[in-house]
């Protein structure tokens, strides 16, 4: 094919610009097997030949995910036949998407990624290749952009699409849509189309086709413009991120698998909707407004996010991951002299009393049933302090003791059939204590 003068100088361009953009930040692309994600759109094609051209070793994994009939099927043929042609080994893969989305609710675009995701991680594990790239170019970035600022998600969701997450590299992303179809062109590449997107239905086929087009009709130079933003957005971000780190180092207390943060604290920092976003939004939170309340709440108030709680403990937050309760019933055998779980309890049989302290018990070992049960605490349950006459509600002795949310769940009983024997590791039950007339006394030890 005859090339001008213009075009061999933009080709040559594109290709010098990858050539050093993977010498200058992805240099361990040059010693391994890179697995390139390619649908057989344009973005993957030219990423494909781009890396040929500069001798990276690739291999093809293409996801059939069945959404398009015979398209679908096409897509696949003519990625393996892309394979053939590069002499590059072809993995392909049929995903039952529809399934996946009616088991975990979710959407169809968010079904693909994970499908296609999981199905890379495993690939990277059994094959042994370094990484796998995605043909992310500048203007996905941009409308990942407006779709996050749309969605209110702070300085880390303009940050845009990152080149590396893991294993996971985006070599295209200082190179625009323009560009790279540009040198398809001209290199006369051939590549499939996705009629999928161009259904507005999706957000970001609308942002596609009626947002971004109309900012680059506003100024000629908006990709390069944003570019620039978005390279002083990342640096601020980065900037803010260790300051974050500095204040959780002093401020987070690791506190029963989590933290506690002091309230006073937390309070003197300004702005204050901002430092508690830049402090816990990584955990999942969202609502704000919720958070900055919960400061002055009554202690047992708690926010929640999917996967963590916030809750308020008298001069205190509490950071905890949300945890299934265990519900379950262990049973404690006196004769094995001992149990490991949920707690580890050493049981002996002894003269005496002799050492004494919270994480010990003696009882008369014929008030007890031979088997116990250890179990955690559940409303409405009762217990005899020992040395008080009269019976008390644990809540109340929870209370009492000023325990906080978290300590009370992981509080666990000593039972003999329906009777509380010991809040282990607190208080003894004063029905199961050593008498004169004892036969047999029985020393539990938590061990540390």
């Amino acid at each position: 094919m005859f090339y001008s003068n213009r075009n061999l100088l933009y080709l040559y361009a594109v290709l010098e610009r990858f050539k050093d953009h993977i010498e200058k930040d992805f240099p361990e692309l040059q010693n391994t097997t890179l697995l390139l994600a390619c649908s057989g759109g344009l973005d993957s094609v030219v990423l494909a030949h781009l890396c040929i051209k500069i001798d990276l070793t690739i291999a093809l994994a293409h996801c059939n995910f069945g959404l398009r009939g015979t398209e679908s099927d096409e897509d696949q043929q003519f990625v393996q036949n892309m394979a053939g042609t590069l002499q590059a080994p072809y993995f392909v893969t049929h995903c039952d998407t529809v399934k996946y989305v009616k088991e975990n609710k979710v959407s169809i675009q968010v079904a693909a990624r994970e499908l296609r995701y999981n199905w890379f991680k495993d690939l990277l594990k059994n094959k042994q290749y370094g990484y796998v790239a995605t043909a992310h170019h500048l203007d996905d970035s941009l409308e990942t952009f407006i779709i996050n600022l749309s969605r209110g998600t702070g300085i880390e969701g303009l940050k845009g699409i990152p080149e590396k997450t893991g294993q996971i590299v985006r070599p295209l992303l200082p190179f625009t849509r323009e560009e790279i179809q540009a040198f398809a062109i001209e290199e006369q590449l051939q590549w499939r189309e996705d009629s999928s997107n161009k259904e507005t239905k999706y957000l970001r086929n609308k942002v596609r086709h009626h947002i971004v087009p109309l900012f680059k009709e506003v100024h000629p130079t908006f990709l390069e413009n944003f570019k620039t933003s978005q390279t002083y957005i990342k640096d601020s971000a980065a900037i803010l991120g260790h300051h974050l780190q500095e204040v959780k180092q002093r401020l987070f207390e690791p506190y029963e698998n989590g933290y506690k943060i002091s309230v006073q604290e937390l309070q003197a920092l300004h702005p204050n909707k901002g430092y508690l976003h830049g402090l816990f939004n990584t955990y999942g939170f969202t609502a704000w407004k919720d958070i900055s309340t919960l400061l002055n709440s009554m202690s047992g108030k708690e926010v929640t996010s999917a996967t963590h709680r916030l809750i308020k403990d008298r001069e205190f937050i509490l950071l905890q991951r949300i945890m299934d309760v265990d519900t379950s019933y262990y049973e404690v055998d006196l004769m094995n002299g001992g149990v490991t779980a949920p707690v580890s309890i050493k049981i002996e049989s002894v003269a005496k009393i002799t050492q004494t302290g919270k994480p010990i018990l003696y009882a008369d070992k014929e008030t007890l049933n031979s088997k116990l049960i250890v179990r955690k605490w559940k409303k409405g349950d009762y217990f005899h302090p020992l040395g008080l006459q009269g019976k008390k509600k644990v809540s109340k002795f929870f209370k009492d003791e000023k325990m906080d949310a978290v300590a009370k769940e992981n509080q666990w009983l000593l039972c003999s059939g329906d009777d509380i024997v010991w809040i282990i590791g607190r208080r003894a039950d004063d029905r199961f204590k050593v008498l004169p007339k004892t036969k047999t006394i029985l020393k539990f030890t938590v061990a540390e």
